[in-house]
Order: C-alpha cells, then structure tokens, then sequence
C-alpha cells in the first residue's frame, strides 16, 4: 500500500520511521521540507505539495498541528487529490472541528477517520501506540493494517468525535497529574521531606500513577530538553477540553486555574519544552525567577 504522511513533526516522523520500518512505501510533505529530511534519508519520497503528496498514496495520514491548518491543508491545498482516498487524522484537534472535517473530505469524494493516538514519539517508534478510532466501521477495516502497525487492536470509540473527546480526557489528565504531582513534590522538599521516602510511600498506595517517576528526574534535575509532548502542545489540548467540557455544560472551574497557569509558559520559555516544565510555574516567585 501506498502511504501519504502530511506532517513531519515529532510524532509524524516518528510514525512515518515506523511504517518504512515495516516495509510500506511512503510520500510524505511538510510545509518546511528540511523537517522530512529524516524521513527522506530512511526511504520516503517527499512531494512538493500536498496536492502531489495525497495523490501519491492511497490512505493519508495528517498529523499536522491544529484543526485549521489540517483543514486548510487538505481541503484547500490537496482538494483534487482526495477523491478515493481514506484520511487518518492523528492530531489532537476539536470534535466539532473532527466533524466538520468529516463532512467536507466526503463531499469532496473521500473518507475519513479520527485516529489519535496515546503515546508520543517512543511508543511510536516500537510500534506500542494505544489508537483511537472514530467513524465507519467499513473504514477501520480498510485502515485496520496500518494502524496495527503503529500499535496494538485500535479501540473503535464510535462516530467521528469520539476519539477526539477521548483523547482530551486522557490529555487532561496528563495535565493534572503533572500539575498536582509537582505541588506535591515542591511541598515535600520544602518541608524537609527525603524525595525518595516520599516517593516509597505514594508508590505503595492507590495514588501512585507511573507517570510521576516517569518525570520526576526531569523535575529534580530541572531539565526538561528533547520533550515527545512540549508544553505548548498541553496547554493546546488543555484548552480544547475546556471547550469540549463546557459544550457539555459540565464545571470546569477547577481545572480553568490551571490553564490559566499555562498560559505563563510562553513568556517563561517554556513551550518548545517538556510539558513537566510546568514544574517551574509551580515553584515559589524566587524560584522561578532562578530557573528563568
């Protein structure tokens, strides 16, 4: 099978590596060529447009960084390409966005998907991505060998906008167990707290998740460079939950103190970093300043 891959970003490289690895041929195309460069040196043909590269494969996958540019980049820029082919959208974007994208790609003759995946470029890479799908049975069908090659059984959620509602649950999390992991962490060393007792008494209880081993080193070295997920990326989907929460009319209060919080991450440098750099934004006014 012939496979597109519009984006070539962290994950998108990380996919594409993995689907040549298991021997499928691959055109991919990013808006800045030097970014599919990796790609193009372990065997993918790089088109000049996205045009040229939906054309080339007869299922696509989009792993771009928002719901307007995969839009734009597909409805506008490789319009008549896409009659016939079957479209995998990878991205955290919007459900409504999922759906609307849905609706347009089939008036223009093609199929589509919303397959987000959890896990980032490691996972990606040995083939253990847990895949979410939303839409048409018939169509996970088509796409089901491809997936399984990027993980293990896609879950099929539902239509199209079930994943994408999943895959933001699952992201807020991510967000708020950094987010209480590192109050927590800060409270126990200023108090005096060995780390290490307090990390033996939270991993032998309900509360433990292992995502906060998994950071930890990162935040005691205050270190958080070559990030899978950086912290624009969370603040990003933190905000799409949000509005996803609110079109459900559930209480966000909560959770709006720390989008609000990651809104600093910009101004603090923080964004091209891993997303436990929030880390940082929960220290104390003189801490920050040292880190920053």
């Amino acid at each position: 099978m012939e496979i597109t891959l519009v984006g070539s970003g962290l994950l998108g490289t990380a996919i594409g590596e993995r689907l040549l690895a298991r021997g499928y041929r691959l055109h991919v195309w990013n808006r800045r060529q030097e970014r599919a460069q990796t790609l193009v040196a372990a065997g993918a043909q790089l088109a000049s447009s996205p045009a040229e590269a939906v054309t080339a494969g007869e299922l696509v996958i989009t792993v771009l960084s928002d719901g307007p540019i995969t839009a734009e980049v597909l409805l506008n820029q490789a319009g008549t390409a896409l009659p016939g082919r079957l479209v995998l959208q990878v991205a955290t974007i919007a459900p409504a966005e999922s759906r609307d994208l849905a609706i347009a790609l089939q008036q223009r003759g093609a199929r589509y998907l919303e397959t987000p995946v959890l896990g980032s470029r490691p996972e990606a890479l040995a083939g253990c991505l847990q895949v979410m799908v939303g839409g048409d049975l018939a169509d996970l069908e088509r796409a089901r060998p491809v997936l399984m090659a990027l993980g293990g059984e896609p879950r099929h959620l539902g239509p199209v906008g079930a994943a994408l509602h999943t895959k933001l649950a699952l992201n807020q999390l991510i967000a708020s167990l950094t987010h209480s992991f590192s109050l927590a962490l800060h409270v126990v060393q200023q108090a005096g707290v060995e780390v290490e007792t307090f990390m033996a008494i939270l991993r032998e209880s309900a509360l433990y998740a292992p995502t906060f081993d998994k950071k930890l080193a990162k935040e005691l070295a205050d270190d958080y460079s070559n990030p899978n997920f950086p912290t624009a990326h969370l603040r990003k989907d933190l905000q799409l939950f949000l509005t996803a929460a609110a079109a459900l009319q559930l209480e966000t209060q909560g959770l709006r103190g720390l989008a609000e919080l990651l809104e600093r991450a910009t101004a603090a440098g923080l964004d091209e970093l891993d997303y436990s750099s929030l880390h940082r934004l929960t220290g104390t006014t003189s801490t920050q300043r040292a880190s920053g």
